[in-house]
C-alpha cells in the first residue's frame, strides 16, 4: 500500500524540517519621532482671546533704540566698505592675472560674515572674506597672499598689517580689518598633510559659511530679521546661559521667529523677540526636539545637535527666566538699558511678583578613573566578606 502523505510541509513531502515556523524577528531601532514644543504663533486659532491683543509699544520702542546703539556708524560703516573694497579689487587682479613669481593660484572670492549679511554690530568693524585656492594651502602660501595684499593696497599711500590666523590672515587697517578665511577646491582635500596645510575642519567651516551667506541673501533679506539677530546677539553676550548660541544660530532663531508662521508674514519685532525666548524656554532646543534643520546641511541636520547637553540646557533654563522677567516689563533689564545681567543668577521682585531663576535639569556623568573604580569595587568586596563576630558574654 501508498503511505499517506505527511501533507504539503511535511518532511515525507520533500519539505524542509522546520518548514512552517516562522524565523524570529530582527529588532529594528524605534523611529525617530521630533518633539513639536508649544508654539503660541503656530496654534493661535486653538485658543480663542478673552480679549483683544495690546500692542507692547513701550517694548517695540525699546527694541528699536536698542538697534539704533548697535548699528555701526557711519564712519565705521565707511571704514570697512574701503578695506573690502581694496581688498576684493586685489584679490580679483590675483585671480585673473597673477603676476610673475606668484605661485599662489586662486579659484574664487566671496564675501561671507555679517557684513555682507548687513548685520555687523557697532564696534566691530570687521569683513570677512573667503579665498578657495586652487594650489593646497601651505602656511608659506597664505602668508604670500596676505602679504602681496599688504603690498598692493600699501601703493596707495595707505598703512596695513597682514596678521596670520587659524584659518587664514587678518587685512588690518586703520579703522577697519578684513579677515580672509583659505579654502581649497575639492580635488586637494584628499592631499592634505596635517604638518603643512590648514585643516580639512577649519576649511570645511569656510565653506559653510559660503552657504550660510548664499542662504541668508536669498532668503533673509527682511529688516525685521537684521534688527532681531542684532539685538540677539547682543543678549547673547549679556547673559552667560546664552553664549552657546553661535551667529549661524541665531540667523536661522530670527528667520523661524518673524517668518515661520500660518500668514507667511514677517511678525513685528517685539512680537518676534518674545517668541525668541518663548521657544527656547520650550525646549526648542532640547534632546529630541524638531528644532530647525539646518537649509545647508544634507540629511536633515538640526542646528542644535552642535550644542552638547549642558548647553541645550542651559539655554533652556536661562531663556526660562528671561521669559518670565519680560512678562512682568522687564525688558530695560533684558535689553541692557539698566541693570546687570545678575537677574537670571539671583531671585529678583518685579511689582511685588518674586521670579526664581530656573535650575538646570541635566547633570553630567560622574567619571570613575580605572584605578578608583577597581579599588572601589574591592572595597564592596571585604565589606561583602566581612561577618560579624558575636559578642562575647
Amino acid at each position: 500500500m501508498r503511505p499517506k502523505s505527511m501533507g504539503r510541509r511535511g518532511r515525507s513531502s520533500g519539505g524542509p524540517l522546520f518548514a512552517g515556523i516562522r524565523p524570529p524577528m530582527q529588532w529594528r531601532s524605534p523611529a525617530f519621532v521630533p518633539h513639536l514644543p508649544f508654539d503660541f504663533i503656530m496654534c493661535e486659532n486653538a485658543f480663542k482671546r478673552v480679549k483683544p491683543v495690546t500692542e507692547d509699544a513701550e517694548l517695540m520702542e525699546m527694541l528699536i533704540k536698542k538697534n539704533q546703539d548697535l548699528t555701526p556708524s557711519a564712519t565705521e560703516q565707511a571704514a570697512v566698505l574701503n578695506i573690502v573694497t581694496k581688498v576684493s579689487s586685489v584679490l580679483d587682479n590675483l585671480t585673473i592675472a597673477p603676476p610673475a613669481g606668484f605661485d599662489v593660484g586662486i579659484e574664487e572670492v566671496r564675501q561671507v560674515g555679517s557684513h555682507k549679511k548687513g548685520t555687523m554690530m557697532a564696534g566691530k568693524p570687521e569683513a570677512d572674506l573667503v579665498v578657495v585656492l586652487k594650489t593646497l594651502p601651505t602656511t608659506e602660501a597664505i602668508a604670500m597672499l596676505g602679504n602681496k595684499v599688504v603690498e598692493s593696497i600699501t601703493d596707495t599711500n595707505e598703512t596695513l598689517q597682514m596678521i596670520p590666523t587659524p584659518s587664514g590672515c587678518d587685512i588690518k587697517g586703520p579703522g577697519a580689518t578684513a579677515r580672509i578665511h583659505i579654502a581649497t577646491i575639492s580635488s586637494n582635500m584628499s592631499k592634505l598633510d596635517s604638518t603643512l596645510h590648514l585643516p580639512a575642519k577649519v576649511m570645511s567651516r569656510s565653506f559653510a559659511a559660503i552657504r550660510h551667506a548664499r542662504w541668508f541673501e536669498e532668503n533673509a533679506s527682511n529688516s525685521t530679521i537684521k534688527v532681531l539677530i542684532r539685538v540677539l546677539k547682543y543678549v547673547q553676550t549679556r547673559f552667560e546661559g546664552l553664549s552657546a548660541l553661535n551667529p549661524w544660530i541665531i540667523d536661522l532663531l530670527s528667520h523661524y521667529a518673524v517668518m515661520h508662521n500660518p500668514q507667511r508674514t514677517a511678525l513685528s519685532i517685539h512680537v518676534a523677540f518674545r517668541r525668541s525666548l518663548s521657544l527656547l524656554a520650550s525646549g526648542f532646543f532640547l534632546p529630541r526636539s524638531a528644532g530647525i534643520i539646518d537649509p545647508c546641511e544634507g540629511s536633515n541636520t538640526r542646528v542644535h545637535t552642535s550644542l552638547n547637553l549642558e548647553q541645550q540646557d542651559q539655554l533652556c533654563f536661562t531663556a526660562q527666566t528671561l521669559l518670565r522677567i519680560l512678562a512682568h516689563n522687564g525688558h530695560m533689564k533684558i535689553l541692557g538699558f539698566e541693570g546687570d545681567p545678575s537677574i537670571v543668577t539671583t531671585m529678583s521682585v518685579w511689582d511685588g511678583v518674586v521670579v526664581t531663576p530656573s535650575e538646570k535639569a541635566y547633570e553630567p556623568p560622574v567619571e570613575v578613573k580605572e584605578g578608583e573604580e577597581e579599588t572601589k569595587e574591592g572595597q564592596d568586596g571585604v565589606e561583602e566578606g566581612m561577618e560579624v563576630q558575636p559578642q562575647q558574654q
